[in-house]
């Protein structure tokens, strides 16, 4: 099943979807199961399984301490598609592979699409990857019937916006705010109007990342967004709470 029609299935059971996401080797890769054991139980519907990278330029200071030691303890590219086939049979939510251009780059195209579909992802996210530089690695996705994940932000043109949207496959990540992940976002019509705006250039579901933390901003989202995106506020409570921690955290967010 592709990730649109597997994101409007879901969606028939419930009116907003949860995207959570771990870095692969951090802690360790026991470690990610556990936490993704966590997510299964509490229902998230898609995790995004993010190859460490030495420069991720998407991404905020505590995701990239966890992909600095990640690499440090020596986690490979090898391993973490070995771990995403090990999660995508083992779990009921959908993956995708989430990561930087250089990985693809380096592996070719056509292997890392290969491999993603091989290992059971879905899509991935590549968000330092310009649309214009994208033609041959979406065709060859859509050979293989996985999505590239389009980002959407506040300071694209509407001209810009209706390019990303002719590129987009799967659904759209709607990036809630200005800079990197990790700082709190408030939710207000300034978030509403990036994702009319974003539904105005494409017809796919709208997942909405940066900053999302709480059940409120959940709430906030319902009837608007299709997906929420969790990532830095499971990350830091597993860091600091461990597991109960981060068991406390999804049932309160998904209550």
């Amino acid at each position: 099943m592709g990730l649109q029609s597997y994101i409007a299935e879901r969606k028939q059971g419930k009116d907003l979807l949860v995207m959570a996401h771990v870095v692969c080797g951090y802690p360790s890769f026991a470690e990610n199961m556990q936490e993704l054991e966590i997510m299964a139980e509490a229902g998230v519907d898609l995790v995004e399984l993010q190859f460490p990278f030495s420069e991720p330029s998407a991404d905020g200071p505590l995701f990239v301490q966890a992909n600095e030691e990640s690499l440090k303890a020596g986690t490979t590219v090898d391993q973490c598609f070995a771990f995403m086939a090990e999660v995508s049979a083992r779990f009921p939510f959908k993956v995708l592979m989430m990561g930087y251009y250089n990985t693809a780059f380096k592996m070719g195209e056509e292997t890392f699409v290969k491999r993603v579909k091989e290992a059971g992802g879905v899509g991935y996210i590549l968000p330092d990857l310009p649309v214009e530089e994208s033609a041959n690695l979406h065709r060859l996705s859509e050979e293989a019937g996985i999505e590239p994940i389009i980002l959407m932000t506040p300071t694209s043109s509407d001209k810009r916006l209706a390019q990303l949207g002719a590129a987009s496959r799967g659904m759209v990540y709607a990036v809630a705010r200005k800079g990197v992940t990790g700082s709190k976002t408030n939710m207000g019509d300034d978030v509403l109007e990036l994702i009319e705006r974003c539904r105005q250039h494409t017809d796919v579901p709208v997942g909405v990342g940066f900053g999302i933390s709480s059940k409120a901003d959940l709430d906030f989202l319902r009837g608007h967004a299709d997906i929420a995106i969790v990532g830095t506020a499971a990350l830091k409570t597993w860091k600091e709470e461990g597991a109960p921690g981060l068991r406390t955290f999804f049932a309160e967010l998904m209550a």
